[in-house]
Order: structure tokens, then C-alpha cells, then sequence
């Protein structure tokens, strides 16, 4: 299964991405763990591959993620390959590689074209096919101010089209109209998302990129009330950006989870298979990267596709037992 990547752009990806946070490994932000913990780059780099041959063809990073090793490891992974990948990476967000430590944004013109070089050094590659928004734009006009910037770097071919990782509306309407814009990543998952973002992406043609499509690990069933958690560097421990773990909410968040797993697992899906196909559902402008540290994880997400989106049953199963009305009712 295939999807296009927005309606501008002329290009067509597998229909579940990748994320490339966690294969980044350790580094902080802002004085916290940012990381996913230790990682192994040659299982990453085994894993990337292995993706490519079962058709996953976007791979999704960041300059910050593990300060750059990420995008390295992206880089070395696609040696030889280029040509068979779809590669998004964002920037904004400040950091230092030697430290493996960052805090602050800046989106300003000079800091973009400092950030896009540094990027194409890291990929091994002379363009970026999606340049994302990470953070630094702190209103519309700001935002427009970006958007001249990636339009004079797709005329000088160092980028072929752009985006926003962040889902702040006008933000998203100032990129929308954007002549190369061909994405909106945003936080969508079983559990909720943007709805008025997603909605956005369908009117002007823009893909919607799914990230923590499985909910920061959540979703795929490995985390149980008693069990083994995340580790304490982990920032899914220690993030104002998520509560799934953090001990006072992960029971409720569990009991969600075994309240939809009948609905997800349907068709013989496995839970994170159901995750995905209920992102795939959702709206036909979604493509979920899921995250990955193994080639395993990443066997399971790209099979995923073969069984396409959840049914129609399925779904209002998953809204009544969250206890909602689906979108757009």
C-alpha cells in the first residue's frame, strides 16, 4: 500500500513511514534526556535497509536527534540506496554535536541555510526531498519569513519541497500557501490528534505526517501495569509533551489500551498493526512514522500495510470503547 505525499509534491511513498528519533541514541535538551536511550547503529543500519526492501520508503529525522548521529546514521544506512528513499528532516531547534546537548529555536534566514548545509554534510546527499519546521516560528509572519527562505533553497536545489512539524494553525495556513509545501507533521494516534490540522491537510493537499502514531511505544502492547517501564534517561520518562508513562497516568492509559485491543487485533492484526491501520483510516492524507530500533519493529510496521486500513466496524468499535464520536459525526 502506497500513498501520495500530498497532492503537490508528484511522489508516492509507502503508506508507513519511519521515525528516526530513537535510533539517534542518547543526548539532552533543555537540561532533560531527549533520547531514547542506547542504540545499536548497525542493527539501525540493518533495520533501514531491511525497511526499504519491504517498501518503506519515507524516512523521517531530525538535525537534533542525537545531535546529528541520527541523520548520520540515516546517511550510511542509504548508501548506494538514495534513490529508493523519500528523506524529511527538520530544523530549529539549537543544538551542539559534541556535547550531544541542545536548547532554544531559531528559525531566522541565516540559521535555516547554516542548518540545511550541515544536514545535506550529514545525509551524505545533495538535496533534502521534505525540509520541516522544527520549531523558531513564533507567528504567522515569522512563518512566512521561513517559508521565503525554503522556497529560494528549493530554486537553488538544495531541497525539493517543505513542511511544518509544527501544528500551531497559523502556522500551518502559512505554510499551506506555500507553493512547494507538501506536508504537516503532527501527533495523531488512536488516542486523538489535530483535527482541525488533518483537516487542513485535506482541503489544500498536504500530507499529514503522523508522529507517535503508536503512542510512544504505548501501543504496542509491551508496556503493562507491573511490567518493565522505559528507562529513567528515556525522555519518554521525563517530557512535558506526554503522560503515558509518567506513574500517576499509565494505568488509565493502559486500561485504554486493553479497551481497544479487540477492536485493533481484528483481521489478525497485531496490536501496532492496528494502530497503524487506524491512523490509515482516518484520513487518507495520514502517513504514520512509527519509530524504530530493530529490525524486527520494522518488519512488523511495513507488514502492516499489507492488510490497508481498519474497517469501518472496527473503527466505531474503537470510539465507543474510548468513549467519543468519531470525527467529522
Amino acid at each position: 500500500m502506497r500513498r501520495d505525499l500530498g497532492t503537490r509534491s508528484g511522489l508516492t511513498v509507502g503508506a508507513a513511514g519511519a521515525g528516526c528519533w530513537a535510533i539517534g541514541g542518547p543526548w539532552e535538551f533543555d537540561g532533560r534526556p531527549a533520547g531514547w536511550g542506547a542504540v545499536d547503529d548497525e542493527e539501525s543500519i540493518r533495520a533501514i535497509r531491511r525497511g526499504l526492501d519491504l517498501g518503506v520508503t519515507l524516512f523521517d529525522t531530525a538535525d537534533v536527534y542525537g545531535c546529528g548521529h541520527s541523520e548520520r546514521v540515516l546517511g550510511e544506512a542509504l548508501a548506494g540506496r538514495r534513490d529508493e528513499a523519500v528523506i524529511s528532516t527538520k530544523f530549529g531547534l539549537r543544538f551542539d554535536e559534541a556535547t550531544r546537548s541542545g536548547a532554544g529555536a531559531d528559525a531566522s534566514p541565516g540559521y535555516v541555510r547554516q542548518a540545511c548545509e550541515a544536514s545535506l554534510r550529514r545525509l551524505g546527499t545533495d538535496r533534502i526531498d521534505v525540509y520541516q519546521l522544527h520549531a523558531g516560528a513564533e507567528d504567522r509572519a515569522a512563518a512566512e519569513a521561513v517559508v521565503e527562505v525554503l522556497e529560494a533553497l528549493v530554486a537553488e536545489g538544495k531541497i525539493r519541497f517543505y513542511g511544518t512539524a509544527d501544528e500551531t494553525l497559523e502556522i500551518v495556513e502559512a505554510f499551506a500557501a506555500g507553493p512547494h509545501c507538501v506536508s504537516v507533521q503532527q501527533q495523531l494516534n488512536v488516542f486523538g490528534g489535530n483535527d482541525a490540522a488533518i483537516e487542513l491537510c485535506e482541503e489544500h493537499g498536504l500530507a499529514a505526517i503522523a508522529r507517535s502514531p503508536l503512542a510512544m511505544g504505548l501501543l504496542t502492547g509491551k508496556y503493562r501495569p507491573g511490567g518493565a517501564m522505559p528507562a529513567g534517561d528515556d525522555v519518554r520518562r521525563d517530557t512535558p509533551h506526554w503522560d503515558y508513562f509518567d506513574d500517576d497516568a499509565f494505568p488509565t492509559w493502559s486500561a485504554r489500551v486493553d479497551a481497544i485491543r479487540a477492536a485493533l487485533t481484528s483481521d489478525g492484526r497485531t496490536l501496532a498493526q492496528g494502530a497503524l491501520a487506524w491512523i490509515w483510516a482516518r484520513s487518507p492524507a495520514a502517513i504514520p512514522i512509527p519509530g524504530f530500533r530493530t529490525v524486527a519493529q520494522i518488519e512488523e510496521n511495513a507488514i502492516a500495510c499489507d492488510a490497508g486500513p481498519l474497517e469501518p466496524g472496527a473503527m466505531a468499535a474503537v470510539d465507543a470503547a474510548l468513549g467519543r464520536v468519531a470525527p467529522g459525526r
